[in-house]
């Protein structure tokens, strides 16, 4: 009910302030590299990464300094593993569904999601994204064979440097609804976990444009999905 109430008595000044920082914040491109590789040794494990910009390495020099490269280069120590990385900026969970949608049915053991943040911008209830996030979980589990299904907290929105008071306490607020929808969701779910994610308090992690993380937070995040990885036989 408050969320709703500051909605209504605060909708015009958030609007403009949504244009504001549309106009005024720096794009910064998707890190360029591969897409997709093979490396290491081991237990052959089958990954997907799926999701927006972050997940496409915004705020990264290149793909190795990403979350997908920094991801691979922890896991092939452990596996002989097949990687693949499916992301673009702007994209929400149903964009995703979509682009699943177009795909050929290629099996995955883990599929680590990054999607949110653009579903709260786009003023997406918690509730219809739950919707959208529980298809999203069936599509991957039916149609492509996950077995582990790691889905990544919205960061902290409420530190964004980027986005100026009242929009950064609404938007951060928001985000919070989410992860308390999806950890709940994830719970309830065999084999899928919920990965939290913090920037610690310290908003020089971030990218430049105040909005994306920098090469330390996606190491931090891709040590935090490496070590919840499991082999394929150990999985659910």
């Amino acid at each position: 009910m408050k969320h709703l109430l500051a909605t209504v008595a605060l909708g015009p000044l958030l609007l403009l302030q949504g244009r504001w920082v549309r106009r005024v914040t720096p794009v910064l491109p998707e890190a360029p590299g591969p897409r997709e590789g093979r490396a290491g040794e081991g237990p052959p494990l089958r990954l997907l990464i799926l999701g927006d910009s972050a997940a496409a390495g915004v705020g990264a020099p290149a793909q190795a300094e990403a979350l997908a490269g920094q991801l691979a280069s922890r896991l092939a120590p452990r596996f002989d593993l097949r990687w693949t990385l499916v992301a673009r900026t702007g994209d929400t969970t149903r964009d995703a569904l979509q682009t699943l949608a177009t795909m050929p049915g290629e099996r995955f053991d883990v599929v680590v999601t990054s999607l949110g943040v653009n579903d709260v911008t786009s003023g997406r209830s918690p509730t219809r994204w739950m919707a959208d996030q529980a298809r999203l979980v069936e599509v991957l589990r039916q149609h492509f064979g996950a077995r582990q299904i790691l889905l990544s907290a919205l960061p902290p929105m409420h530190r964004f440097p980027a986005l100026p008071q009242p929009l950064r306490a609404y938007l951060g607020a928001q985000a919070r609804r989410y992860n308390t929808a999806l950890q709940a969701f994830a719970a309830t779910r065999t084999g899928c976990t919920w990965v939290p994610m913090d920037l610690d308090g310290d908003a020089s992690l971030m990218a430049s444009d105040g909005f994306h993380p920098g090469p330390q937070v996606y190491a931090a995040w891709a040590e935090q999905l490496a070590r919840l990885i499991q082999s394929p036989a150990a999985s659910p």
